[in-house]
C-alpha cells in the first residue's frame, strides 16, 4: 500500500500518459497523409505541401517529446499544478495534426500558416510554464543558474520569432513557414544540457 502511494506521488504516471498522447498525435498525422491521385511520380511530387507539412510537424513533435522527456526527469513530485500545466501543454501539441492537415490542404496559404505558427507559439508558451513548474525548486533540480538563464533567453527569442513568422505569413506564407520551422533548431537539444540525465 505504501509503495502504491509513493508511485502516485511521483511523475512516472504523467510521463507515461504524455507518451501515450504523443503516440496518438503522430498516429493521427500519419492517418491524415493525403495519397497521390494517380500511381505516378508526378502525382506524388504534386502533393509536396502534404509532405513538407508532415515532415515539419513530425520533427516538431519529436523535438517537443524529447524536451518533455528530459524535463520531467527533474520532477520529483506530481503536484496538481504540474499536472494541469502538463495537460495544457499536451492540448496545444494535440492541435498540430489539425493545422498540419489544413496547411497541406490549402497548399500553404496565409491563414493556415499563421495558425500553424500560432500553435507552435502556444506549445512554446505552455512548455515555458511547464519548465517553470517542474524546476520551481531550482536548488533541488541541481541545474546551474547559467543553464536556466539560457533557457529563458531562448524561450523568449523563439516566441518572438514565432510571432514574427506569423505576421510575415500574412503576406509571404512560404517565408513565414520557413521562419516558424527555423525555430526548431533552437530546441534540438533539451533545455537542460548542463545536467547529466
Amino acid at each position: 500500500m505504501g509503495k502504491n502511494r509513493h508511485l502516485e506521488s511521483t511523475p512516472e504516471r504523467i510521463n507515461a500518459f504524455s507518451d501515450g498522447i504523443f503516440a496518438i498525435i503522430i498516429t493521427i498525422m500519419i492517418l491524415e497523409l493525403k495519397r497521390p491521385s494517380s500511381p505516378t511520380f508526378r502525382a506524388l511530387f504534386s502533393e509536396w505541401p502534404t509532405w513538407i507539412s508532415y515532415v515539419a510537424s513530425y520533427i516538431f513533435i519529436a523535438i517537443v517529446w524529447i524536451n518533455h522527456h528530459y524535463l520531467l526527469k527533474h520532477s520529483t513530485t506530481a503536484r496538481l499544478r504540474l499536472m494541469w500545466v502538463n495537460f495544457a501543454h499536451l492540448f496545444s501539441v494535440s492541435l498540430v495534426p489539425f493545422t498540419t492537415d489544413w496547411m497541406a490542404e490549402t497548399r500553404l496559404q496565409s491563414v493556415p500558416v499563421v495558425m500553424y505558427g500560432f500553435v507552435f507559439l502556444l506549445v512554446n508558451i505552455t512548455y515555458h510554464q511547464l519548465i517553470r513548474e517542474t524546476l520551481a525548486a531550482k536548488r533541488n533540480a541541481g541545474i546551474p543558474n547559467g543553464a536556466l538563464r539560457l533557457f529563458y533567453i531562448r524561450s523568449v527569442l523563439t516566441m518572438l520569432i514565432f510571432g514574427s513568422g506569423m505576421v510575415v505569413a500574412f503576406w509571404y506564407p512560404y517565408i513565414g513557414f520557413a521562419m516558424i520551422c527555423g525555430c526548431l533548431i533552437f530546441y534540438l537539444r533539451p533545455d537542460v544540457p548542463a545536467t547529466k540525465l
